[in-house]
C-alpha cells in the first residue's frame, strides 16, 4: 500500500535507503499524472517510538528529504519525462499504508478499504484493535464487542479519522518532540 504501481513499488525500494540513512520513514509514495506532467508525492515522517515522539515530519525535514531525494533521482534517472517532487507529512489523519501502522494506532478510529468482499462488504469504520501474525483487527463501529481480523493483503486504503482522541495524542506528540527538542537545545547550551 505504500506504493499503487510497479513504478512506485520501484522508486520506494530506491529511495527508502536514502530516507532510512536522514532518520526517516517513508509513509507511502506515489507518481502521479499522465506522460507530460508528473508529480512525485512522498509522504515520509520520523519513527513512532515508544516514548511518544516520532510520527512527525515538519517543514525542514521535509526539504533536507526533498534534496536528498533529488539528488538520488538526478543521477539514477529513473522517471521518463518531467515531474514534479512533493515531500510532506502524512498528517493528523494519515493513511495507513504498512502492517506496523495498525499497532501503532491502535485504539484510534480508523475507514479500511478491502480488495475483495468481507463479512459482507469491502468498506469498514472502527477502532483499531493491533494485529495479530499477518492480520489487521477492527472493532467494528456500531457493533458491540466485534472484533474482525483481516489479512493485511486484503487492505488496499487505510486512514485514520479525525476524532478528539487523535487530536490529543497528536497534541501529546507535538508536547513530547518540543520537550525533547528543548533539552536537546538546553545541553548544547551548556557545552
Amino acid at each position: 500500500m505504500r506504493g499503487k504501481t510497479q513504478e512506485d513499488r520501484d522508486l520506494i525500494e530506491m529511495l527508502d535507503p536514502v530516507a532510512e540513512s536522514l532518520g526517516y520513514e517513508i509513509v507511502r509514495l506515489r507518481l502521479m499524472g499522465g506522460t507530460e506532467q508528473r508529480r512525485l508525492q512522498i509522504m515520509a515522517e520520523h519513527p513512532l517510538l515508544e516514548d511518544g515522539t516520532g510520527g512527525d515530519m515538519n517543514v525542514e525535514d521535509c526539504a533536507k528529504l526533498s534534496r536528498a531525494v533529488s539528488e538520488v533521482l538526478d543521477a539514477a534517472d529513473p522517471i521518463v519525462g518531467e515531474y514534479t517532487l512533493e515531500v510532506s507529512s502524512p498528517g493528523i489523519d494519515r493513511p495507513l499504508t504498512r502492517l506496523k501502522d495498525f499497532d501503532d494506532y491502535a485504539g484510534l478510529e480508523a475507514r479500511i478499504e478491502l480488495d475483495r468482499v468481507a463479512e459482507g462488504r469491502k468498506r469498514f469504520k472502527g477502532e483499531l484493535a493491533g494485529v495479530e501474525d499477518d492480520q489487521v483487527g477492527l472493532n467494528i463501529e456500531g457493533e458491540d464487542d466485534v472484533t474482525v481480523y483481516f489479512p493485511f493483503a486484503w487492505v488496499i486504503d487505510a486512514k485514520l479519522v479525525m476524532t478528539d482522541a487523535l487530536m490529543e495524542r497528536g497534541a501529546k506528540q507535538r508536547a513530547a518532540r518540543l520537550e525533547s527538542e528543548n533539552e536537546d537545545l538546553s545541553e548544547s547550551e551548556e557545552d
